[in-house]
């Protein structure tokens, strides 16, 4: 979301325009206002490769001042789903700001890239100046966290289209890997391990079955209480999706010397699954080569008290949960034995409590659960 120019030779748009939108319900105006503001919250996010103002048409990148050595320009587009609502509900926009920017990090992680640059597109009705502020901030700390410039995006003000007090949020984003360490999955075999890390709740899916089976079926509130938690329900469903990025290029740098994407000869971490949409099943499989399965022991982590309530109040058993839900794992990493203990010691510095929960057997590409 460009702020506009500090020093603009001239209005960007003339009274009458701004007057003819605003009967339209499109305050321009308005618009601009709150975008000048933006420079010192986007300038926190800039990185040395950004050339130029913020504010043009298109973000400049000098990818040429980037040390790979054959770099591969890694990039992927996505949203929160329906987190959105409880945004909208409770007024928290900055967590889903943060949410949108660490869930794009992570999917371009898993291929082992560093992430570059950040777009973002926000789709709304009217313009609300509080609400852009907090989803911007969000956005511009996600971004800083993760090394990564928000390098601009587009607010589109589109009235009668979105219901009052709602907007729809997407992000883009570009990293950088090194084409011999990319993490394909093509090295797995069977023997290797999978380490898990925790998620922090659901992260950025299934929201849409969670609100239903929470607050539709079982008529709780955003303030009632988990059982055996300090948490409410709110609490729970609004925790920030977790950036898993810097352990995994700390990992790649560490495991994984450049001896190509097939080559298994003195490399430790062939894989990497972000455990969105889909849940195990959906995910696991998109890494592995044919030939290969991938057992998850459902056992070997505390899932904390909030899955298996879903699980229980949904009815659901084992399999759809675990394809709905995350279950507590955001991320797993494939990795031969010998380097699942330097995979959980790497964890630890970035707030990760990695565990083993399972390995690669022979059979058909897919995921099998077990106790």
């Amino acid at each position: 979301m460009p702020p506009a120019r500090k020093k603009p030779t001239q209005p960007r748009i003339s009274a009458a325009t701004s007057a003819a939108y605003a009967r339209a319900g499109v305050d321009l105006a308005l618009g601009d206002r709150v975008k000048s503001g933006l420079g010192g919250l986007l300038a926190g996010t800039r990185r040395p490769e950004v050339l130029g103002a913020v504010g043009g048409f298109g973000g400049l990148f000098d990818i040429s001042r980037l040390p790979h050595k054959s770099p591969v320009l890694v990039a992927s587009i996505d949203g929160v789903g329906t987190k959105l609502k409880l945004a909208f509900a409770t007024g928290k926009h900055e967590v889903v700001g943060a949410d949108l920017v660490n869930h794009c990090v992570n999917d371009i992680a898993v291929l082992g890239a560093e992430p570059l640059f950040f777009l973002d597109y926000l789709g709304l009705g009217k313009l609300d100046r509080a609400v852009f502020g907090k989803l911007l901030r969000g956005m511009a700390r996600a971004c800083r966290q993760a090394g990564c410039a928000l390098l601009g995006g587009e607010t589109a003000q589109m009235p009668g289209f979105y219901a009052p007090g709602e907007y729809d949020l997407a992000g883009c984003i570009v990293g950088v890997a090194d084409k011999n360490r990319l993490l394909t999955g093509e090295a797995i075999r069977p023997g290797d391990v999978l380490v898990g890390l925790p998620s922090s709740g659901l992260h950025t899916n299934g929201y849409s079955l969670a609100r239903k089976i929470l607050l539709e079926d079982a008529g709780l509130a955003m303030t009632d209480r988990i059982p055996e938690t300090r948490l409410t329900v709110g609490g729970f469903l609004l925790r920030p999706h977790l950036n898993y990025g810097p352990l995994l290029v700390e990992a790649v740098a560490r495991l994984n010397p450049g001896n190509g994407t097939k080559s298994r000869r003195g490399r430790g971490l062939f894989g990497a699954a972000h455990i969105t949409g889909g849940g195990f099943a959906g995910n696991l499989p998109r890494i592995l080569p044919e030939g290969c399965t991938a057992i998850v022991r459902t056992g070997t982590w505390d899932p904390g008290p909030a899955f298996p309530m879903l699980e229980k109040l949904g009815k659901l058993d084992r399999e759809e949960a675990h394809a709905a839900f995350n279950m507590g794992i955001g991320m797993v990493l494939v990795a031969a034995p010998s380097a699942a203990g330097t995979l959980v010691e790497l964890a630890k510095p970035h707030g990760h409590r990695a565990v083993v929960i399972g390995e690669v057997v022979r059979g058909h590409r897919g995921v099998v659960l077990q106790d």
